[in-house]
């Protein structure tokens, strides 16, 4: 994606007319059938990271999920010295884009939130991209943090293919934790600050408008800010 010429005048900038109008699906999306294995991960909050292309709209749709205390777009894997807007966006480091995510499991357990990524955050058939964003930071991963997580993440990348969801083979794997970055403070809230910005209109409004029509009872009207 580039984005790194927009950010600075991200409140102001737009990508073209078009961007200016409501809100419509850029990308397919695809009502994922319900987890087979539902996640029993007792209480008090947990924590996963979801990779899922550009991490404004990974953030955008977790950030009005019921439950969710916090979403944290950062980079995960490669070294800190090189967890940079500027590299990870070039390509030549390790890490992707990712957001971890923080939340209630009796508010939303993990699984739910498995359904909502593949729903209307990605593209669970594409490698390497998502939206218009090209390049190995942007591959969609899983990231359990837990072997609970783990469990219920192997599980329903298994019932995915059969589901007939999807035309193309499920890609989207799931990957070992390694170590989360946090971001660049602008990246942060990114949508919630940054509302008009072209890119936020085309590409990320429409998952929060998905969100919203196919999961209502999990959709939270208010951005969860960091």
């Amino acid at each position: 994606m580039r984005r790194a010429a927009l950010i600075m005048a991200a409140g102001a900038l737009t990508f073209a007319s078009a961007c200016q109008q409501p809100a419509f699906a850029a990308e397919k999306v695809v009502e994922a059938p319900a987890a087979a294995r539902k996640a029993s991960e007792g209480k008090g909050l947990k924590t996963a990271i979801f990779a899922g292309g550009c991490f404004w709209g990974v953030e955008a749709v977790f950030s009005h999920t019921k439950g969710v205390t916090s979403a944290v777009s950062g980079y995960h894997g490669g070294t800190k010295r090189q967890a940079d807007y500027s590299l990870v966006s070039s390509g030549v480091t390790d890490h992707v884009e990712a957001v971890k995510v923080t939340y209630d499991p009796s508010v939303v357990r993990y699984d739910q939130l498995l359904r909502i990524f593949f729903s209307v955050v990605i593209d669970p058939t594409l490698k390497n991209r998502q939206g218009p964003d090209r390049g190995a930071h942007y591959n969609a991963e899983l990231i359990p943090l837990s072997a609970e997580q783990r469990t219920v993440a192997g599980s329903y990348l298994a019932q995915l293919p059969k589901s007939g969801k999807w035309d193309a083979p499920i890609v989207t794997s799931i990957e070992p934790a390694r170590t989360f970055y946090a971001a660049e403070t602008y990246h942060q809230d990114f949508a919630a600050k940054n509302p008009r910005h072209g890119y936020i209109l085309r590409w990320d409004a429409p998952k929060v408008a998905a969100l919203k029509r196919l999961y209502p009872a999990l959709y939270r009207a208010e951005f969860r800010r960091n």
